[in-house]
């Protein structure tokens, strides 16, 4: 596909308004929570429009003034165009959207569209989308000139002289898109059933009309719609930027140097999904809200107020302080701006570090600061260095990319090459800066070698380290710019051997445990092989096996999927009547394993599990003892941690006395082990027995005449939260638990769960009404969370199952006496309530208002 450039263009949306396309269709719907099936009647315009303003709503996503359109109407009541104002005809053709850049407006004039009682001639308004184009794109002759139009085929058709119409379009290089409803078509498989002669005679006109069109297509309105969700790459062309290319000291050796003009331009560009605004809901006068919450309302006042419910967009405040009461904490008390950079307090000529607040600090001995009466400050060590200009001088730097060296090819680390790829081209005004250039690449192709170089992009700017890669094609030479980390960028690792094991005598071993055989390596090595993608494609023309992944047919499923959700957002009116649809089937594309891998790889995989001797292990959960014994390890534990012991958990009172071990012992313990296998003797020796050292060392046994330590004092044994194994809320502490796992805010549905039924345990239990108070506190706490975060359901469920087990025998009436003295501040949640905090509700007012009764 070639590369086109991006906007300058404009399209013409003609749209059939006549009668028929006011008739109802179904339409299926995305399933829905319980993967039932759902369905939906719109009228065949709704469903049509929906393809036009994905189209506009492309335009306003790519935010380009050179990408405009206009929009004419067909079977509209009244008549208005410029060809009828000039030379009359063309009736009930109206320009209903001047051409322009469109906009939020443009989407809302498309919703206000209707199906009238009057049939508009298609051949009329291609003729006036022509027109009107030519007279709007008058002086600009290179722009791109689109045509789309959209009907179902009822319409009746002028066809006179439409072949001139044709011709017209292939003069002014006009490219036409025809979308049908419900049009028959062969490849996406679709055969409308009972169709009218009428439509049959205009869907065999519109197929012959565009057959003589340079550039035209037409198909089916349901197809045209899953296209604009199919992921689409555009190639566009990259502005030249001008610089220069340098290779010695041009200044004072220009004999051993040269500077050549050379062009730069993008070869891959990073694509990223859009940002999201982050919006909330106003806050409401409580005593408003009170005063409406003791009201009873009626239907209408209900959607009133649905009306005043209104999200404001939030953003990002800063306000420094300065803690006054002493030199404040480099680690712990400085709030970081910009990564490594802080501010810093400038006056009476002293440094003093910034922070935010926080809310548990009690704040009244901060000063709130200006941002004007700080200076920038970086991180240096544990100090900060101020920097009154906000950044330190840059380095003396030349625009330009000066080559450092040469290497071989085969020494580049792959795996260096960060960022984005730019093109190196010579000057296209100069064939003797381009043959120049050319022999500097073709030497590098020749030598098999790449470049070092120094790239800056302008006077003064910061410089960036990179190599150029020399790329010959047919009828051009070019470099290829990747850009590389610096030294300091880079950090090294170093992990120890998996088939390299030593022990403690220095001994090289070659059978261990830990060690694969040669039966294991070629098990697994089969099983790789199996799961080979390179011929688990479909076959070719030729019958052999492609392979299975292209990386030009692998598309970013973060940004695609959410180009889709904001344009469906766009265009949908109600979310709820009308969800998003599910991605494109080229978006899943490579999501799942090819059946044809697993398969071939079943019989291999089992290989290795025999020979590797795989089994399922279930997860042990470890809990630490009170009187401070430590869990023994696992077997596999000590190599791969080697050196690390067990933590032991002692109490303060304990204290371990070691002894220096006797012959007697030494001996004893030497019969023991030669009992043991070979195989744990070698591991034995793989481990450092750091606790036998410190045993053995004469800084640990004991001196003679010396009276041992006083013991400490014995701290407090833990107190137990009474937290079961698949809860995060304990019966010890429920709302101390509840508040700290709401502050992480990614468990807020399972912390209300499990609180409510933390809530229901403790009031069931014998004696629970000493706990009565705490409860009703964390009813009320978690009631209000299950507004704010959309937890309306769960509370409702909670709350219908506390009164069924507390009214029930043997229950706790007593406590359900207690919640109906709250009264309405702990009743189930209203629709109105909830649509006031953004939610729904399917309790009505009344039934949470009688809920106690």
């Amino acid at each position: 596909m070639p590369a086109e450039r991006a906007g300058y263009t404009v399209t013409m949306f003609l749209i059939d308004t006549s009668p028929s396309m006011g008739k109802l269709r179904t339409v299926q719907l995305p399933p829905g929570p319980n993967n039932e099936e759902r369905t939906s009647e719109i009228t065949r315009l709704e469903w049509a429009l929906q393809f036009v303003k994905l189209k506009i709503q492309e335009m306003i996503y790519n935010g380009r003034k050179t990408d405009q359109c206009g929009v004419i109407v067909f079977g509209s009541e009244d008549t208005n165009n410029i060809i009828n104002e000039q030379n009359g005809g063309y009736e009930n053709v109206s320009d209903y959207i001047p051409i322009a850049q469109p906009n939020a407006a443009t989407l809302s004039k498309l919703d206000a569209l209707k199906a009238t009682d009057i049939y508009g001639d298609p051949l009329d308004a291609i003729i006036v989308g022509i027109h009107t184009q030519a007279v709007h794109l008058a002086s600009k002759k290179t722009w791109t000139r689109k045509i789309v139009l959209i009907t179902d085929g009822e319409s009746p058709i002028e066809l006179e002289d439409w072949e001139a119409t044709v011709d017209k379009m292939n003069s002014l290089n006009v490219s036409m898109t025809i979308v049908g409803v419900d049009f028959d078509s062969e490849n996406f498989g679709y055969v409308e059933a009972n169709k009218t002669e009428m439509k049959k005679t205009n869907e065999a006109f519109f197929h012959e009309f565009i057959s003589k069109v340079d550039n035209g297509i037409v198909g089916t309105c349901e197809e045209a719609l899953q296209e604009t969700a199919r992921p689409d790459i555009k190639q566009t062309k990259s502005a030249l930027m001008g610089t220069l290319l340098r290779l010695g000291d041009v200044d004072t050796k220009a004999d051993e140097a040269f500077e050549l003009v050379v062009k730069t331009s993008k070869c891959t560009a990073m694509s990223r999904p859009k940002s999201w605004k982050k919006f909330a809901v106003r806050e409401t006068n409580p005593r408003e809200s009170s005063q409406d919450e003791d009201a009873e309302i009626d239907m209408e006042d209900d959607k009133a107020e649905t009306a005043k419910v209104a999200y404001a967009q939030l953003k990002m405040r800063s306000e420094y302080y300065v803690e006054q009461g002493g030199e404040a904490d480099a680690e712990d008390d400085v709030k970081m701006e910009d990564d490594d950079e802080i501010l810093l307090d400038k006056r009476k000529g002293k440094d003093k570090e910034v922070r935010l607040p926080s809310e548990e600090e009690n704040t009244p001995h901060l000063e709130k600061v200006e941002r004007e009466e700080l200076i920038r400050g970086f991180k240096y060590g544990t100090t900060y260095a101020p920097c009154p200009d906000g950044q330190f001088p840059r380095l003396n730097t030349r625009k330009g990319i000066d080559i450092c060296g040469f290497f071989l090819a085969k020494n580049f680390r792959r795996e260096l090459s960060m960022g984005e790829i730019q093109y190196v081209w010579a000057d296209p005004n100069s064939a003797k800066q381009q043959a120049a250039f050319s022999s500097i690449v073709q030497a590098m192709y020749e030598k098999d070698a790449i470049a070092i170089a120094r790239w800056v992009t302008k006077d003064g700017m910061d410089c960036k380290m990179g190599v150029l890669t020399p790329v010959v094609w047919d009828e051009v030479d070019c470099l290829l710019w990747a850009q590389m980390p610096f030294a300091d960028d880079v950090r090294k690792y170093t992990f120890a051997s998996l088939d390299h094991l030593v022990n403690k005598k220095g001994e090289v071993l070659t059978e261990h445990p830990f060690i694969p055989t040669e039966e294991q390596l070629d098990a697994m090595d089969n099983f790789v092989d199996a799961m080979d993608l390179m011929d688990a494609g479909d076959k070719d023309e030729e019958g052999n096996r492609t392979p299975w992944f292209d990386t030009l047919e692998s598309y970013n499923p973060s940004v695609h999927r959410t180009k889709q959700a904001m344009f469906h957002c766009a265009v949908v009116s109600d979310l709820s009547a009308n969800p998003l649809p599910p991605p494109h089937p080229e978006l899943l594309k490579y999501f799942d394993t090819p059946k044809r891998v697993l398969k071939r790889s079943r019989d291999a995989l089992e290989e290795c599990k025999n020979v590797l001797k795989v089994k399922q292990v279930p997860k042990k959960v470890a809990r630490t003892r009170k009187d401070g014994h430590a869990l023994a390890q696992d077997e596999d534990d000590n190599l791969l941690l080697e050196g690390k012991e067990p933590s032991l958990h002692h109490d303060m009172s304990q204290i371990q006395i070691s002894e220096a071990p006797s012959p007697d012992n030494v001996k004893a313990k030497a019969s023991v082990e030669n009992s043991e296998t070979e195989e744990e003797d070698e591991e034995e020796e793989l481990l450092l027995d750091k606790v036998k050292k410190r045993a053995t060392s004469p800084s640990a046994a004991p001196r003679k005449n010396q009276p041992l330590p006083t013991p400490a004092r014995s701290m407090s044994p833990e107190i137990d939260p009474g937290r079961a194994p698949d809860r995060i809320i304990g019966s010890t502490y429920p709302l101390a638990d509840f508040k700290k796992n709401i502050a992480q805010g990614d468990v807020v549905t399972k912390a209300v769960e499990d609180l409510a039924a933390v809530i229901i345990e403790i009031a069931m239990r014998p004696f629970s009404s000493r706990r009565h108070t705490e409860l009703i506190e964390c009813m009320q706490f978690l009631r209000e969370t299950a507004l704010l975060e959309d937890e309306i359901d769960a509370w409702n469920a909670f709350l219908v199952n506390l009164k069924d087990k507390c009214t029930s025998e043997p229950g706790n009436q007593e406590f359900w006496s207690e919640v109906k003295g709250v009264g309405r501040g702990l009743s189930l949640i209203s629709n109105k309530e909830a649509k006031q905090n953004g939610g729904t509700s399917k309790v009505s007012e009344s039934g949470s208002i009688n809920f106690f009764s």
